[in-house]
């Protein structure tokens, strides 16, 4: 899955990996620093680039290379969810989604690389916005799609709006998420996980 932010220019394989290893390098400062305490020279030192390459492969400077490594970010978002995310079509796949979701978000503690992005670029400016709506609809279908499959299989009642649950699922996550982020306990993003699972499960045991 892919989350895009700004338009790259077409790029040779080369230059390619170096805008790449810029954003990678920039993300890292920022896991460390946070955005705020994260410069251009940082980021230059650590990817071993000049400041006219960081300019030209981010025409825009330190915003545009910003929105790339948030882009980059709400990737990882999914990535970590993987290999479960795409293949949610039994019960023990569910579960392993569940357990990855935790550990991921159980690693990243109360500093979010995302959130700070996102609030640093504007949560209201479009490109933001573009963003996140982006990931949320990703991340929507691919639970969505596991909830069809479900169906499709028999497991669960063909009439539950597999949409709808996907997103209160995702909203589920999102709660969870902002409550560890404000105390650092995880229990809440636990228990609103295990109520969501366990309720779709109520759907397969009123099919018998």
């Amino acid at each position: 899955m892919s989350v895009g932010g700004a338009s790259a220019p077409r790029l040779t394989s080369k230059g390619a990996a170096t805008r790449r290893r810029i954003v990678e390098g920039a993300a890292e400062e920022i896991r460390e620093r946070g955005v705020t305490g994260t410069t251009l020279d940082d980021i230059r030192a650590r990817t071993a680039t000049s400041k006219s390459q960081i300019f030209h492969y981010f025409p825009g400077g330190k915003e545009e290379l910003l929105l790339a490594v948030a882009a980059r970010e709400a990737e990882r978002v999914l990535e970590d969810q993987e290999p479960h995310l795409s293949d949610l079509g039994t019960w023990s796949a569910w579960q392993g989604w569940r357990d990855a979701v935790v550990q991921r978000y159980e690693r990243q503690g109360i500093n979010c690389p995302l959130g700070m992005l996102i609030t640093e670029l504007g949560r209201a400016t479009p490109a933001a916005k573009a963003l996140t709506s982006q990931l949320i609809g990703q991340w929507q279908a691919a639970l969505s799609s596991g909830i069809r499959r479900l169906q499709d299989s028999g497991e669960i009642g063909g009439d539950l709006d597999a949409d709808r649950t996907a997103a209160a699922l995702v909203a589920a996550v999102q709660g969870g998420v902002t409550i560890l982020m404000s105390t650092g306990a995880i229990s809440h993003l636990e228990a609103a996980l295990d109520t969501t699972l366990a309720l779709l499960r109520t759907t397969a045991a009123t099919m018998r």
